[in-house]
């Protein structure tokens, strides 16, 4: 089939495609969510991906920390280790291998 470009309704040229299969049960719940949004069955999917999709990415960016974790990590802050062979070692392998 050809990949025939397509303006979108904010005027960006559509020139990618992604597809998949559903069941019927799937299919008509879909349609019937956009028709009560006043919305096509495309826009309707593409919105709830890509909210559902920027959603992943923030979780996955965010570091979250017990109340144990977070008085660890501000020690280790505040009262660092001495540096030691093993540290020197490797930030030495660290630097050979990528030639900072």
């Amino acid at each position: 089939m050809a990949n025939v470009a397509s303006k979108s309704a904010r005027g960006r040229t559509r020139a990618q495609r992604l597809e998949t299969r559903v069941t019927a049960e799937q299919k008509t719940l879909i349609e019937h969510a956009a028709a009560l949004q006043g919305r096509t069955v495309t826009d309707f999917v593409l919105t709830s991906v890509q909210d559902a999709a920027r959603r992943a990415i923030e979780e996955h960016q965010q570091i979250e920390l017990s109340v144990r974790d977070s008085q660890a990590f501000v020690d280790a802050l505040l009262n660092p280790r001495p540096v030691n062979d093993r540290l020197r070692d490797t930030v030495r392998r660290y630097r050979e291998a990528t030639g900072v």
